[in-house]
Formats: structure tokens, sequence, C-alpha cells
């Protein structure tokens, strides 16, 4: 294919000068003067002419033919047109990459034969122009390349700035269009988040001084005792009342604390179902998995005196509750721990073992995992009160699925000391969490502690 919209003439210089910004990678081709006939016509043959192919006009460069994307070029009288080459020669996919600029009185263009906006054939054709001797009827044929040239839309972007220009990211680029041609409001959006945005240098600067000033103000030691009451604070946020000054054991954790009057009176007709259980049923209940393991080891060893037998009756199926409301995440239904629940104790114990969160459209009780600790513990002090303030804290672990470091943790946070002791089989070890008095100094659990893998 001979001839082309535009061009560059045959006759530019080829300069092969550097370009004058220091950490471009770009080096200067080609640059037209004004008065140069820098554009090149397609060609009608009136008459017999001979042509003769002279491949590229100068080495290792074709002729640029260009196309503007605003409209048709009237005079390229008054145009500067600069070709610049890629300085890495060696590199095989950069030393054919080329970035052309155009300069005229209004604006600047910027075209490059690399990037994704880039013109392209979609012929499989090449190009070339064809420059005709009019006296000797010769045409001399040589390789060309189109570039597609585009406004450069910037306020006081020089050639040396080009480069600068085209590695900004989009968001960059969007945001000079908006200072140039944006509504008011955008405008206000755009300075209201610049105003907004604070640098991450800053900010540690500004954080790491504020706690200098802290610590020679209060010293290391006065904060570190902050922090230990303040964590004492959080954990008490979900234990069950603890009272030190207790002559008891039984009175550390009252069981009133735990089991509300009302919600004891009302657990009467779901005990009922535990208090002349035989042998049968309880390996019945747990082939259909009705209740915990723990509930069901209890069952095995029931007292004799009924007043003592309705008792535990009754803590178990409160037990049972805790560890059906601990497996669940979100509690959608009334009757979601199970339909020999009563009301009044599925209610309070929503109340008091959920938080709300939004999420789908609508307030929901979520099982946080605040909430779980606060289940366990209040799981571990009711076992206490089960088992003669003795309990097996593995069987607990296991049926409310939680790790075994963490359950130690929330043992040794409610001042219980921890034992160990072979199960029944024989076969593994059991954690025994005991109550007795005096009360251990509760120690907070070190941030860095290893643990085993498993």
């Amino acid at each position: 294919m001979i001839g082309g919209e535009r061009g560059l003439s045959e006759q530019h210089r080829r300069k092969n000068l550097e370009s004058d910004h220091s950490s471009s990678s770009w080096t200067l081709e080609t640059r037209s003067q004004p008065g140069d006939p820098g554009v090149l016509a397609c060609f009608a043959m009136a008459a017999e002419a001979r042509w003769c192919y002279r491949g590229d006009p100068q080495e290792e460069q074709c002729a640029p033919l260009v196309q503007f994307t605003n409209g048709k070029l009237k005079s390229s009288e008054n145009m500067n047109f600069t070709l610049y080459r890629n300085k890495d020669t060696n590199n095989p996919k950069k030393k054919n990459k080329r970035m052309l600029n155009a300069e005229t009185e209004r604006l600047s263009y910027v075209g490059n034969n690399f990037s994704t906006g880039a013109m392209k054939s979609r012929t499989p054709c090449r190009y070339f122009v064809g420059v005709l001797d009019k006296n000797s009827g010769q045409m001399e044929v040589y390789n060309a390349e189109l570039f597609n040239m585009q406004p450069l839309i910037s306020d006081g972007v020089a050639d040396d700035d080009l480069s600068e220009y085209l590695t900004k990211s989009y968001r960059e680029k969007i945001d000079m269009c908006i200072e140039a041609f944006g509504t008011n409001k955008q405008r206000r959006a755009l300075n209201s988040r610049r105003m907004n945005e604070v640098g991450k240098e800053v900010l540690n600067k500004a954080v790491t001084k504020a706690a200098e000033d802290i610590i020679e103000t209060k010293g290391v030691a006065a904060l570190v005792s902050d922090a230990a009451e303040g964590d004492k604070a959080d954990v008490s946020l979900v234990l069950p009342p603890c009272h030190e000054d207790a002559g008891r054991p039984e009175d550390v954790y009252k069981l009133e604390d735990i089991i509300p009057p009302a919600e004891y009176e009302a657990l009467q007709a779901p005990a009922a179902a535990f208090m002349n259980v035989t042998s049968e049923e309880i390996l019945k209940m747990a082939e259909e998995k009705r209740y915990c393991s723990f509930v069901l080891d209890e069952l095995k060893a029931m007292p004799l005196d009924e007043k003592k037998r309705d008792h535990k009756a009754r803590c178990l199926s409160f037990l049972d509750c805790l560890v059906k409301l601990s497996s669940q995440r979100v509690v959608k239904k009334k009757l979601a721990l199970g339909p020999d629940c009563p009301l009044i104790v599925s209610n309070q114990l929503v109340k008091n073992f959920t938080a709300l969160s939004f999420g789908n459209g609508r307030l929901q009780n979520q099982v946080s995992a605040s909430m779980k600790v606060k289940i366990t513990a209040y799981a571990i002090a009711l076992a206490l009160h089960i088992n003669n303030f003795q309990t097996d804290l593995t069987v607990l672990q296991r049926d409310l699925k939680m790790r075994d470091s963490r359950i130690l943790d929330i043992a040794k946070a409610m001042r219980l000391k921890i034992s160990k002791s072979k199960s029944l089989s024989g076969l593994d070890e059991h954690k025994l969490g005991t109550l007795s008095l005096p009360l251990p100094v509760y120690k907070m659990p070190s941030g860095g502690r290893k643990r085993k893998a498993n």
C-alpha cells in the first residue's frame, strides 16, 4: 500500500540527541522545523512513473504517518514534530518503541506505537509512503508507520515532562481533567478528598511523637499498670460476677447470677425428661445427638435424692441450651434452642449472650467471638455447681468446639486451679478445673505465648 493521510517529510533531519529530561529513557530521533514539507499526501498517478523501494528512510526508522483524533489537519506550516526512541536498544521489546510529539500554537499532541491506545492495523498489510520526483517521473517508496495523535490536555507540560505525564496513574489523570473541566461539585469533592488524605509517613511521625510524649510524662511503669487494669476490666465484662470475699466455693459464682430465679422455675418442664432417665434412653439420646456429651455423661450419675436430682436436671437443661446457643452464628428463630427450651429461657439467653448486628437489611442477633467467650465462662461456672466445684474442662471444650488453650485461659481468668487426669478409658488426658479457696491470683496471659502445632 503506497501513500498515507499525513506524514513527516523524508527531508527531516536525524539529530541523534539525547532528551534533556535526565530521568527519561527516550532518545530524540527526528525533529522537523516550521516550513519543512511535513505532510505527505496520497498521490494519484496521472501519468506513468517508475518507483523504487528504498526501505527505511533512516537507519532502523520508518517514515511516520500521523492521524489526529480531533479532526483533520488544515495546515502543517506552524507545526513542530519530535520523534523519540527508547534508549535500550539491546532489549528487543523496547528498541522499536517510538513516541511522537507534535507542537502547535494552541495544543500539543502525543502518539506512540506501544501503548494500548496505539493505532494498529486491522488487516495483514504493510504501509508505505512514496515521494514523487516530477522531473524524472520516479517515485521512491519507503517503509511507513502509523501514529494516532491525541491532544495533551495539561497546564504547563513541556517536552521534558512528557515521560512524567505518561507515567501518571489513571486516577491522577482523571483528577487533572476534573481540575480543568469539572463541575463545581466535582471540584469540591476533589478538594475534600485531597484534604482528607494523610500521608503515612506524616501520620507515623505524629503517632511516634505522641507516644514518646506520653511515655516521658507518665513513665513506662504507669502505662503497664494502666494497660493491665484495662485488660482486667475487659475480662470482667464476659465473666460471671465473682465474689472474691466469699467464705464458701458455692458463693464465689452464685447460681442465681448464672440462672435467674424465674428461668430456674421455668426449667422444671424440660428437666422432667432427666428425672427418671434409664441407660437405654441415654444410649438413644447419644445416637440421636439430642444433647451434648457433658449432659449425657452427667445423666449416668444422677443423685438418688429427689430434690438434688431435680436441681441437677435443671442445671443440665440450662447448660445444654448454652451449648446449643454457642454452636450458632446468628439466632434467626424463636425456637432456635430447640422445642424443649422454655420461651422465657430462650429470650433471656438471646438477650444476654448475643450482640445486635445489621445484616441483610435488618437487625440480627449474632453470637460474636466475645459472646462465645461469655457463654463458655457461664457454662464452666454452671458445670462447677453440677460437679461439686471440680469439672472436666476437656469435655466442655469439645462440646463448645473451642481450642484447648482458649478454654484454659478462660478457666484461669475465673481463678480456677488446672490439673490433669486420665479419662475413663485411660487413652487420653483430660484437664480439670477446680474452684477452691483462697482464690489464686489472676495473671494476664502473655500475648507472645508460643503454641504447639497440632
